[in-house]
């Protein structure tokens, strides 16, 4: 998830913390880890290995829909789109819950995610330091058919839903309708929740500042790139 909408960054924690408790998250978010954002020691095998598989099986979205993952995404800022896969727990290097790719369908690079729910600490796994791991609180995105057939990307808090007496842990269209985002629920393709989790962003397209850097240098945004602010 290369992004952060503004809805959202008021609802994202640092991994700083290990003994957080994911289940009263802080709004506010906590410093940022100081790590440098190139590979050290045994992250660099970590980073090389999904660099060859990830670049191999889903060279294009079209290789990652047939494999289970949906644009729920505009491009971001740092010309980014995002598919998903929605099962949101990657149990190897190989299953990431996430891929992005520029607007001409080129790779970029990849989120790995662990249920909070599983994993009250940052987790301890394949060699990546734990500090590289970000906490995100769960909300709720959804799926739009706009004005001419085009999709339309959104999200809204788990509380504003649960507020509108919607369910967030199974997201009905209709409550976006109480809540005012459409009209009818006819044009809601999916809704779904995104849930507390620990995520962890990889660029998987060659960053000269680093596979765990923000941006991406060599990646230019397109003249339409959003933000996805709601």
């Amino acid at each position: 998830m290369r992004y952060l909408p503004l809805l959202l960054r008021t609802i994202a924690v640092s991994a700083v913390l290990a003994f957080l408790n994911p289940v009263s998250l802080s709004a506010a978010p906590a410093p940022k880890a100081t790590l440098p954002p190139q590979p050290q020691g045994t992250e660099v095998a970590f980073v090389r290995t999904i660099q060859k598989d990830l670049t191999a099986r889903f060279p294009t979205p079209a290789s990652a829909e047939k494999a289970g993952y949906v644009r729920y995404t505009n491009e971001d800022e740092d010309g980014a789109i995002s598919y998903a896969n929605l099962r949101w727990v990657s149990s190897s290097p190989k299953d990431p819950s996430q891929l992005w790719y520029d607007v001409h369908g080129n790779l970029l690079g990849a989120d790995f995610s662990v249920l909070q729910s599983n994993s009250p600490a940052p987790p301890k796994m394949w060699g990546v330091d734990p500090r590289r791991w970000v906490s995100f609180r769960e909300h709720v995105h959804y799926i739009l058919t706009g004005p001419n057939g085009k999709e339309i990307y959104g999200a809204t808090s788990a509380e504003k839903f649960a507020n509108a007496g919607g369910n967030v842990e199974d997201p009905k269209p209709e409550t976006l309708v109480k809540m005012g985002i459409v009209k009818d629920a006819s044009v809601v393709q999916r809704v779904f929740l995104f849930p507390s989790l620990w995520d962890l962003i990889v660029w998987v397209k060659t960053n000269p500042n680093g596979a765990f850097a923000d941006k991406n240098p060599l990646v230019i945004p397109s003249a339409n790139a959003k933000t996805n602010e709601e």
